[in-house]
């Protein structure tokens, strides 16, 4: 769909929404959440309300959060969700369009709310993000919810165009296009973080779950020919590098063993974290809202799935398949190799030093496979429109 289609379905959209988010783990609900009810608001001008119901990760992503029951940021009104303390008298009534974030199960009162209304709103279950084949067929598909009657449409992100897209910003490649032609904007990020490194060292984010395999890629990159510098955002994965380094990395300090550098850095908001990945060579992600961060920066990536007691390996082998077209079946595997040792924790230094080869390619590839995925409709606009075909 063009533009100007888009813009039109715009004017017509359903004015109010409300979004429902329980943080499951750490940062990927509310992250996805957050980017949703910011874009909707800033780029189709409709009245947001983002419930979540832990404050502290979200304040990670958000610095200017405060601890209270209801603000505005960014032109969202943001309420914190407190059991069922979400009356139709605290909210205002139940919204036009609930999005339910990942199953997080609305509150009782808020159902009740929403049977209330004299016209029944739109329900979404928004899931989690997938390549699987599945996703095409379950898409928009609706249920009835057995205690009111109420209509719940199926809403999938994925890459296809039978499904229903994914999170994208409409200038956020221009933005990112902007930044890396400017290596200004990379240096003067850089030194805010300080960062100190030189045009021949490899720089390498590093945002990722414990990880056996972590010792191996580090001991990979130390003994590589090439430097390395690897900046790492304060978090979980700071006490395995500790481990392996032997001594304590506080925030800002960069140790170098090798060819290898690793520096912490701090816990950067949205915006800045893209920042970070559009200025790093390559860069290694978890979770849902991380990667696809990463995969419109541009630029070689490695994906930590979040692990599911081995299902997460068939949802990794499906977005392979997709993320590889167009290489060569050397290049495939290599990339293929990467990944799956790392989502396997298993041996990770023959694998690196495969993908290291081929890194060209990758890079190129990396750009046109993001410009591929920009050209089609992404999950905010494909809400909207969904909506407009039922007013």
């Amino acid at each position: 769909m063009d533009a100007k289609t888009v813009q039109v379905t715009i004017d017509k959209a359903v004015p109010r929404w409300d979004i429902f988010c329980a943080v499951v783990d750490n940062f990927g609900d509310i992250g996805v959440c957050w980017r949703l009810a910011r874009q909707l608001a800033a780029e189709y001008n409709l009245s947001v309300r983002l419930w979540v119901d832990q404050l502290a990760p979200f304040r990670a992503l958000c610095p200017t959060l405060q601890e209270c029951d209801q603000q505005w940021l960014e032109g969202v009104d943001v309420r914190h969700w407190q059991g069922e303390n979400c009356t139709p008298e605290t909210s205002d009534g139940a919204a036009d369009v609930v999005v339910e974030g990942f199953a997080c199960n609305l509150p009782a009162a808020y159902i009740e709310a929403m049977a209330a209304r004299e016209q029944a709103p739109i329900w979404f279950n928004l899931e989690y993000l997938t390549a699987e084949p599945w996703a095409d067929e379950y898409h928009s598909l609706p249920s009835i919810d057995a205690q009111t009657g109420l209509r719940k449409v199926l809403f999938v992100p994925g890459f296809s165009a039978h499904t229903g897209g994914i999170l994208r910003e409409r200038d956020v490649i221009e933005r990112r296009d902007q930044w890396q032609s400017h290596s200004t904007y990379r240096s003067l990020f850089l030194k805010q973080l300080n960062v100190q490194c030189d045009h021949n060292t490899r720089l390498v984010s590093l945002f990722s779950y414990e990880n056996s395999a972590l010792p191996e890629l580090l001991r990979a990159m130390e003994q590589f020919s090439q430097k390395h510098c690897v900046l790492v955002p304060m978090g979980r994965v700071v006490a395995s590098i500790e481990s392996y380094l032997g001594e304590s990395l506080p925030l800002g300090q960069a140790i170098t063993r090798g060819a290898l550098t690793v520096q912490a850095i701090p816990f950067l908001a949205q915006a800045e974290y893209d920042h970070l990945l559009w200025s790093c060579d390559f860069n290694i992600v978890r979770g849902e809202d991380s990667l696809v961060r990463a995969l419109w920066a541009g630029k070689p990536l490695l994906w930590h799935i979040y692990p599911q007691e081995g299902e997460h390996l068939i949802k990794l082998q499906a977005f392979l398949t997709r993320y590889t077209e167009g290489l060569t079946p050397e290049q495939a595997a290599a990339v293929m190799a990467l990944w799956m040792a790392w989502n396997t924790q298993a041996s990770m230094v023959e694998p690196w030093q495969q993908a290291l080869a081929e890194l060209p390619t990758l890079s190129r590839q990396a750009r046109s496979w993001a410009l591929l995925q920009s050209g089609k409709t992404d999950l905010a606009a494909k809400m909207v429109q969904f909506c407009t075909k039922l007013v």
